[in-house]
């Protein structure tokens, strides 16, 4: 069936401003909570069952439809996240706006991924308006920390992976509309290195410098990294010691790495994994911040292929590509289950003060959603 969503333009202005001027930065949860209840009562007058799983920063929200087919089938799942990064206070600076081409609005988290929550939102308003239901039950999951590399958040989406047949990210598209069908994994590394101090002039011989270690360890990551593109290195903070004329008791180094496949992924943690001591009296120790595994492009997607048939039937061309960042669909695609993210509606300036999305994109997304959600693959 081929869906529009023009006539619903108001409400999606509407939803719209309502969230963006409820501003949630990472880390804020009664800021956050004000926004997943919002979208709690939004979801479940369209029929969904809602629950909550809590974690450090707030609930996660776990919202619910049921389908034509039978659960044991399997479900679709729909990946988003409330959190924003423009802190506290951005709104009075600039508040939601549209802009006088009645396409364009600006404000933070208006493009990541606020609009994008509209969009699921306007898809399932739409089924209703036609008495339809999706062909599979579906989940969509609301994680409140993925613009901080979602340490929990990702717990629960393995969590509400299991069993899934489809996993649509709700991030920015690439430029142009684009949808990802492969990210980059990434991963922030911090190696600590303890040493043993003495005095530089008259006891350098009893003393480890920990400096000199943390130098050679670093090298001995950066040789094992495969070149760009299939790998990038980057020394982020560096630190330790005390004075010249001491040698360096502790150091400490903050990685950011960056693979584009699992085989330059599994060079460059298993180097960081084998990495032991070359000086007597050093200690080496590595802790893995934060991780998100490579999901390698598969330039025959068969969801992609879907949603790009889809898309052609409401007049749209949807190209694919892959994404130099990271996002929670690392997980779901590095698992395996077909993927495909960047289904949030088209702008740009993410994370800035020109942060910006098209209303006549996110009606469109809303339109391909609810397609999507009622049309066999098979047909496609």
């Amino acid at each position: 069936m081929r869906f529009d969503a023009e006539h619903l333009r108001g409400r999606a202005l509407t939803r719209l401003e309502t969230l963006v001027m409820a501003e949630s930065p990472s880390g804020e949860p009664e800021l956050l909570q004000i926004v997943n209840a919002d979208l709690e009562q939004a979801y479940r007058a369209l029929g969904a069952r809602i629950s909550r799983d809590a974690g450090p920063h707030g609930d996660h929200l776990i919202c619910e439809w049921p389908g034509d087919g039978a659960p044991s089938d399997g479900h679709i799942l729909l990946i988003g996240h409330s959190d924003t990064v423009l802190p506290v206070g951005t709104t009075a600076e600039r508040p939601f706006r549209l802009h006088d081409d009645k396409d364009t609005v600006t404000g933070p988290g208006v493009y990541d991924m606020k609009g994008s929550l509209v969009a699921i939102e306007l898809a399932f308003a739409l089924l209703r308006e036609h008495g339809l239901a999706p062909r599979r039950p579906v989940r969509l999951v609301v994680v409140n920390d993925e613009e901080i590399g979602s340490p929990d958040g990702r717990r629960v989406i393995a969590a509400q992976a299991e069993g899934a047949v489809a996993a649509l990210g709700f991030e920015p598209p690439l430029p142009g509309g684009a949808l990802k069908t492969g990210r980059r994994g990434v991963a922030r590394v911090r190696i600590d290195v303890r040493g043993v101090e003495a005095h530089a002039g008259l006891d350098a011989s009893l003393g480890t410098s920990a400096i000199d270690e943390l130098i050679d360890q670093i090298a001995a990551v950066r040789g094992a990294v495969p070149a760009p593109p299939a790998a990038e290195f980057n020394i982020g903070t560096i630190s330790g010691g005390t004075r010249a004329n001491v040698v360096a008791g502790a150091a400490r180094a903050e990685l950011g790495l960056r693979f584009a496949t699992p085989v330059a992924e599994a060079a460059v943690l298993g180097a960081l994994d084998a990495l032991a001591p070359v000086r007597a009296g050093a200690e080496v120790t590595v802790t893995r911040l934060s991780y998100r595994p490579a999901w390698e492009r598969d330039p025959a997607n068969p969801l992609a292929a879907h949603l790009a048939s889809l898309a052609a039937e409401l007049g749209l061309d949807l190209a694919t590509g892959t994404s130099g960042g990271a996002g929670d669909t690392n997980l779901t695609g590095a698992l395996g289950i077909p993927t495909v993210d960047g289904l949030g509606p088209d702008g740009a300036g993410a994370h800035s003060m020109s942060e910006r999305a098209s209303i006549n994109s996110l009606l469109a997304r809303a339109a391909l959603l609810a397609a999507y959600l009622t049309t066999p693959e098979e047909s496609a």
